[in-house]
């Protein structure tokens, strides 16, 4: 998890080192980021299949060895070309990975530790979320762009001793392979995603837009038929798989932009450096592990759902006062925003994990993982599509008709100016759009919680039951 988490947040620091020292163009770059994103969306579900077939734990090593010998081949790419098949090949590697830690996980853990489990996977991914880009500022500050790629090998070279020696190997029960479902699910998954990381830049796309419903479409009217199918679809008839499926969709779309204009806000309104921006996250990542640690102790005696909705309710309350900053207020005042979102955060993370994961079959536990992953990637890459247009959108509308066409196009361009007018608007609006981006953020927290409340059944703490194994 760890290595899947500092990879993807530490990309974007290197970018302009990219584009002068590879001579990467902008279309390079979109293609270094959306290579890895595309082939890695797309694979998740057949990876996870694949798994519950031959073994999670063979699925995982086999994911880090493709990782890190990729991130070995990035490291050494000498032309643009070089790093995009180097990234496809990463994507390969963690769309076996992601899945496979969950359902190992699950399937290692019994319903009295999963909890605890679930909490420190999702502690792990909040410490990479801000390590990526604590440690990737400082080797880009001291080394060349290709020791960002470098972090990955010996994380991986650990993993795969770690499982090798300590985790037990698990697969499902032996059943049919499903190659139509494996082509179809691959088809539509890629092609949305395509569709939504194209939308920013290059508008709507009609045709793969075509292509993605027909996949989708025709994909869960094969898997209804199929006699052994790659999804399951009689998951969604349980309420704590769909309930928590939803919620999570939901808090990935609202959260996605607004981490994003955060990094941004550090950097471009308090004038931190990448270094310095990654560190002042970390009274988030703090609140989170405390809280996450809170909430696996707290699910002893409440419900997940009470768990879920009260944390999802606190991390709305974050996002509105973060929706209240000004250009004049410091750090301060952020700290405390990040402190209330990382307690809502640690408190309804592990108790929507563990109330979807709990709701998947043993045999299924790879599928169910990655369809977790998958619905967390399309909320992640929607959020950043959708939020990231309307706050550029904002931006641009916040700032007044006379300023320059560039400055009214990027806070960079208003910084860049020196005219100390300028600047200020720059910050202003840029902060009108950020407060624009946390109500949409309160909003879709609230909507999650809602669906909770709605969706998911109430259950003594401890009756957590997996379901019965779907019937082929």
């Amino acid at each position: 998890m760890l290595v899947l988490v500092v990879d993807n947040t530490v990309l974007n620091l290197a970018i302009p080192a990219l584009m002068r020292d590879l001579g990467a163009t902008p279309a390079d770059v979109q293609w270094i980021i959306d290579g890895y994103i595309l082939v890695f969306a797309g694979l998740l579900l057949t990876a996870g299949s694949l798994s519950d077939r031959y073994g999670r734990r063979k699925a995982l090593v086999f994911g880090l060895v493709i990782f890190g010998a990729a991130s070995t081949l990035a490291m050494v790419s000498t032309e643009p070309w070089h790093l995009i098949g180097a990234r496809v090949l990463m994507g390969v590697g963690g769309s076996f990975m992601m899945p496979s830690t969950l359902s190992i996980l699950i399937t290692v853990f019994d319903e009295d530790e999963r909890r605890t489990a679930i909490a420190a996977w999702g502690a792990v991914a909040t410490i990479g979320m801000i390590a990526g880009p604590t440690l990737g500022g400082f080797l880009l500050h001291n080394y060349y762009w290709g020791s960002v790629f470098l972090l990955n090998v010996p994380i991986a070279i650990v993993a795969i001793i770690a499982a090798l020696v300590l985790m037990p190997e698990s697969k499902g029960e032996p059943r049919g392979f499903d190659p139509v479902g494996v082509l179809l699910s691959i088809i539509g998954l890629s092609s949305a995603v395509w569709v939504v990381i194209m939308l920013p830049q290059h508008g709507f796309d009609p045709l793969m837009s075509a292509v993605a419903v027909l996949a989708i479409v025709g994909f869960i009217l094969w898997e209804r038929r199929a006699a052994h199918p790659l999804l399951p679809l009689e998951l969604f008839r349980n309420r704590s798989f769909s309930g928590a499926s939803f919620s999570i969709v939901l808090l990935a779309f609202g959260a996605g932009a607004l981490m994003l204009a955060l990094t941004q806000y550090l950097q471009f309104v308090l004038g931190y450096e990448p270094l310095t921006a990654g560190l002042a996250l970390v009274p988030y990542v703090l609140a989170s592990l405390v809280f996450s640690g809170v909430g696996a102790a707290l699910g002893k005696k409440a419900s997940n759902r009470a768990l879920i909705v009260s944390g999802l309710i606190v991390l709305a309350g974050g996002f509105g006062l973060l929706s209240t900053l000004d250009v004049d207020d410091g750090y301060g005042f952020l700290i405390a925003c990040l402190v209330i979102m990382g307690v809502g955060g640690g408190l309804a993370g592990p108790a929507a994990y563990a109330t979807l994961m709990g709701a998947v079959p043993p045999q299924h536990a790879g599928v169910g993982s990655a369809l977790n992953d998958t619905v967390q990637q399309v909320g992640a890459a929607l959020s950043i599509a959708v939020l990231g247009s309307v706050l550029a959108a904002a931006y641009t509308a916040a700032m007044p008709d006379d300023t320059p066409a560039a400055a009214r196009e990027s806070i960079s361009a208003a910084l860049d100016s020196g005219v100390a007018e300028l600047v200020r608007q720059g910050k202003e609006s840029f902060l009108s759009a950020m407060s624009i981006g946390s109500w949409v953020g309160a909003g879709f927290s609230l909507l999650a919680a809602l669906v909770a409340v709605l969706v998911l059944p109430r259950k003594a703490p401890a009756a957590e039951p997996v379901a019965e194994p779907v019937k082929m």
